[in-house]
């Protein structure tokens, strides 16, 4: 994977540089109430500035559908902006025509000036080519470092690449690196840890998957799924047993590509789902008829920390039981203990990703203890699944 970084921008003093960023941060009561994305990005922004280019931020914020609202403006978060940049931030009512030019042209070497949402236009999702020319008149150069909006073919992230000299932000950059190490190119064995409630989302992950890494762990919900494809009686455990023929499909694909299955050989189970239920570890084989499991048990803790031990890459999606629940968090937290200790040991490449991924590595506390954690969500889930980008596609270089 080759492509151009912020290393190939020199001499830019003066230069226009659209900056494609994702500020579509949670807004309540008019305040950002978690600026993460923002300050992934400052990296950039503030490496462009400080090289007296103008930067201009493009960004989208909630789904508008092609025309201007008013609790969907990016005036919004300009506050937030500024506070994580320590920098002053002008805006533009628009992000294309006169008020965006004027802006624009308002500018001085080194300032930043936020554009208002791309999505107030409808030609930003269609990828429409006028629209894609009146976004391009205001840059010399076009720089994305949204690889979270990386999986959509919209003119503010792949259209804009094909017009002007295109290349990756930080934050782009550090997450192809990051990719590329998880699964394009990983040192061996590679181990994947899956979970979360239901194999109906993540079909097409597990069958890319099971092609690509050694051993994959199958944990949460989903793992009943494919016990019960078995023939284990999973009692009232969440299971999609209409889904029974798929799992074993999944099971053939990679018994075919040489990869081992992981799954749970004991559970904590309990009749209720709440906060310090009654609970008891039974064999997988032994649930009773009454009880759902909710964690992984100890014996099959072991078994996973021992694959994370034998791996060289560790990739992970979704936490292997109900961890927003004590005391259910207890294999999820003792695996993301373990795979952050031998990370920190050097012994290992960690790459993690998505929503409830990343919650429950910062309930674990190891979250900056992994070598990568992505916060792109969609983009990252159809990363795992072998989904071309097309935000990522158009900035290789041929």
């Amino acid at each position: 994977m080759t492509f151009k970084t912020l290393d190939n921008l020199n001499d830019i003093a003066g230069k226009r540089v659209l900056v494609r960023v994702d500020l579509n941060v949670p807004v309540k009561d008019g305040k950002v109430t978690d600026a993460t994305r923002i300050e992934r990005v400052a990296p950039t922004i503030l490496e462009l500035s400080k090289k007296g280019a103008k930067v201009i931020l493009l960004a989208h914020f909630g789904r508008p559908k092609g025309q201007p609202v008013a609790d969907q403006s990016l005036s919004q978060i300009v506050s937030a902006v500024k506070d994580v940049l320590g920098k002053p931030v002008a805006v533009a009512q628009d992000c294309i025509g006169d008020h965006a030019k004027a802006a624009v042209d308002a500018m001085k070497d080194g300032d930043i000036l936020l554009l208002e949402n791309t999505r107030f236009h409808a030609g930003e999702e269609k990828n429409d080519a006028e629209f894609t020319k009146a976004l391009a008149a205001n840059g010399d150069i076009y720089v994305n470092d949204a690889f979270s909006a990386a999986h959509r073919a919209h003119a503010s992230t792949e259209g804009l690449a094909r017009l002007l000299p295109a290349h990756a932000g930080r934050t782009m950059q550090a997450e192809l690196e990051a990719l590329e190490k998880g699964l394009g190119n990983p040192k061996r064995p590679v181990v994947a840890i899956v979970g979360g409630a239901k194999v109906s989302t993540k079909i097409d992950l597990l069958m890319n998957l099971v092609k690509k890494v050694d051993a994959l762990v199958i944990g949460g919900g989903m793992a009943n799924t494919f016990l019960a494809a078995r023939g284990t009686n999973v009692g009232k455990s969440l299971c999609e047993h209409d889904l029974a023929d798929t799992a074993k499909q999944i099971m053939i694909e990679a018994a075919t590509a040489g990869c081992a299955i992981i799954l749970p050989e004991d559970g904590v189970v309990a009749r209720e789902f709440k906060a310090g239920a009654d609970n008891e570890t039974v064999a997988i084989d032994a649930i009773p008829a009454d009880a759902m499991v909710l964690d992984v048990g100890p014996r099959s803790i072991e078994t996973v920390k021992a694959w994370i031990s034998r791996a060289q890459t560790l990739v992970w999606n979704g936490p292997l039981g109900a961890f927003e629940i004590a005391p259910f968090d207890a294999a999820t937290v003792a695996a993301a203990k373990h795979a952050a200790a031998r990370t920190k040991e050097g012994a290992l490449i960690s790459v993690a990703g998505g929503g409830d991924t990343v919650a429950a590595l910062n309930h674990a506390g190891v979250a900056d203890d992994f070598t990568y954690v992505s916060t792109a969500g969609g983009a990252f889930l159809e990363w795992m699944e072998g989904k071309p980008l097309p935000g990522v596609d158009v900035l290789q270089q041929k």
